[in-house]
């Protein structure tokens, strides 16, 4: 057995290694298992070419051992000669570790890092062990085979092994912060998660146990992934069931994009359109990044546009640098077209489905409306892609598009956020003929602002913003019947809140608050910025309603007592339907409550 010496400038890399990928500890497994794909990828290749004989299953065996201490991950590929031993681990293995501690130790932000850590290979090993041996045996004539042990520091040994037939064995002696690697389950777990669609059957076994006589060892992965058949070979029922394999989500998918391109770049997919529970429902780690199968992160932006992480989906691709860092990325032409590319085969999607399943497209609306919106907002290119088919719900659940809204000569659009709590100001509308739609989320605010400078001489407004003159009767308010309702409400009114009387067509409404569209997306704009102390806005105002028979036998009542007691519950029911009262108001707005009623009983 021969000794030598690493020529590294650091003492022990080992320490630089654990503190940057403590977070990823189980990678380790990941790379040792590409690199046995590696090897027998590269053995198949000269099988190919006639330079060499195929006489058994191509595979990839893992064992654990507890009580040893042991985690072995040998494949039949084609194997290592003394000399390759030195070049490719020794020199190259080594090397680039130290490339990666002297490049990256001094990194203090996200821009240092590697996606994936891809490159570091063979040397993660020592992230969980104490120290690591291989045995191997090239698959050339009368090679023999070769030993090699480390602890990770700047020596090794190296010398003639024991293995009898091609390929290598690597044995790790699993350090004792990292013995959770030691339990079958756990390594399974990782297994499936980084190497579940390797293209060559990986086998695990847990050495404790007994194996029964009829019992067989069923591979961990699926090598012949869904996203790589071709998009006519695959069934509904495929495309929902590998969604649930995949995701462990049993809520079925609305639809799915297959992508398979060869040119000019290799790139394989499947993005789904989940079924969401709540506006932009935190999905993280659903757009899983795979090189050759072998699966790599989730949601890397650079790759895949942000607002397409609310989709769920596997993404493979091959020609995808992943040992650089994440500014590279950002500025890789490369990528640029691949993120396009897929923006591209979205917007498609959608555009076809608007086109040829209009009554489907519709129906998905409400789970698909957040991602198209956000999309609108992130990228400009995916709003001029998508513009055509944005369509708004009615509130008698029928759709107009965004197209209908321009070419018609009514460019003010009302809406509504919440249909019960407007349910009076949509009164006032309904007298009119005039059919608000539906926008319920917090991103419509900022959706409705891009439209409005997108589409010339568009007005969104919320149903509880303006007050037109087509919605007030024909004839003059009575100035002294102005005057005579302000005093009664004297001492009811909060500070800074402006009064009104209007002659509304709807008698049903005894008074309203109404706020202009731009005083309330000013109002929405200082909440986000963190003012939420819920004060009177200078453009908001209260409108008593003249015509109301509500307020006209409210003003005649002789008792003074019960008149604030009224007028204090008209006001409060106008606020309820604008705004939340708070605990103190409420709970007055309930004890009044009863004590009119004890009133009239």
């Amino acid at each position: 057995m021969n000794k030598g010496q690493i020529s590294v400038h650091t003492e022990n890399l080992l320490p630089i290694i654990k503190k940057w990928l403590y977070s990823d500890k189980d990678i380790f497994l990941r790379e040792l298992v590409s690199n046995a794909q590696d090897a027998i990828t590269k053995y198949k290749k000269l099988v190919s070419l006639g330079e060499a004989k195929s006489d058994d299953e191509f595979k990839i065996e893992v064992f654990v051992n507890k009580s040893q201490k042991t985690l072995k991950i040998i494949d039949n590929g084609i194997g290592m000669t003394e000399e390759e031993v030195e070049k490719y681990i020794t020199q190259v293995a080594f090397s680039g570790a130290e490339d990666f501690a002297e490049k990256y130790e001094k990194a203090k932000d996200e821009e240092g890092t590697i996606i994936g850590h891809f490159g570091l290979g063979f040397y993660s090993a020592f992230m969980v062990s104490d120290s690591v041996e291989i045995e191997t045996l090239s698959y050339k004539d009368n090679a023999e085979s070769v030993h090699w042990q480390s602890d990770g520091g700047t020596e090794y040994e190296i010398g003639e092994g024991k293995r009898q037939t091609r390929g290598t064995e690597i044995t790790l002696h699993i350090s004792e912060d990292s013995e959770e690697f030691l339990d079958e389950w756990e390594t399974r777990r990782i297994l499936e998660k980084y190497c579940g669609f390797l293209p060559i059957n990986i086998y695990l076994t847990d050495e404790e146990k007994e194996k029964k006589e009829d019992e067989e060892i069923k591979p961990v992965n699926d090598t012949n992934p869904l996203w790589l058949k071709n998009p006519s070979e695959c069934t509904e029922e495929e495309y929902k069931d590998f969604y649930r394999k995949v995701f462990m989500d049993f809520n079925e998918p609305l639809f799915w994009i297959h992508l398979n391109v060869d040119y000019p770049f290799n790139l394989k997919g499947i993005l789904y359109f989940p079924k969401l529970n709540h506006e932009l429902q935190s999905i993280e780690g659903q757009i899983k990044l795979y090189n050759n199968q072998v699966f790599i992160a989730d949601n890397i932006k650079e790759v895949i546009p942000e607002y397409l992480m609310l989709l769920k989906g596997v993404i493979d691709c091959p020609d995808l640098p992943l040992n650089v860092s994440r500014s590279f990325l950002q500025n890789d032409g490369y990528i640029a077209k691949v993120s396009a590319h897929i923006t591209k085969k979205v917007s498609d999607k959608l555009n076809g489905l608007f086109k040829t399943e209009r009554e489907k497209y519709e129906g998905y609306w409400e789970d698909i409306n957040p991602f198209v919106k956000y999309g609108c907002l992130r990228d400009e290119k995916f709003y001029d892609r998508i513009k055509d088919s944005l369509i708004f719900k009615k509130l008698d659940d029928k759709y107009i598009t965004l197209k209908d809204i321009e070419e018609s000569e009514q460019k003010e659009i009302y809406y509504v956020t919440d249909q019960e709590k407007q349910a009076q100001y949509i009164e006032l509308l309904k007298a009119e003929d005039i059919e608000p739609v539906l926008l319920t989320q917090v991103l419509d605010n900022h959706f409705v602002s891009l439209l409005e400078y997108k589409v010339q001489g568009v007005k969104f407004k919320r149903v509880d913003s303006y007050i037109s003159d087509s919605l007030k009767e024909e004839e003059k308010i009575d100035e002294k019947l102005t005057e005579k309702v302000k005093a009664s409400f004297e001492g009811i009114l909060e500070d800074g809140v402006v009064f009104k009387v209007e002659s509304l067509k709807s008698d049903k409404i005894p008074a309203l608050f109404v706020l202009s569209e731009e005083g309330r997306r000013m109002q929405e704009m200082a909440k986000m910025f963190g003012n939420n102390m819920n004060m009177p806005n200078p453009e908001e105002a209260f409108v008593v309603n003249s015509t109301s028979p509500v307020v006209k036998k409210a003003l005649e009542l002789k008792d003074k007592e019960v008149q604030k007691m009224v007028l204090s519950h008209i006001y409060d029911m106008a606020k309820l339907s604008y705004k939340n009262l708070t605990g103190e108001e409420m709970n007055a707005f309930l004890q009044r409550s009863t004590q009119i009623l004890d009133k009239i009983m």
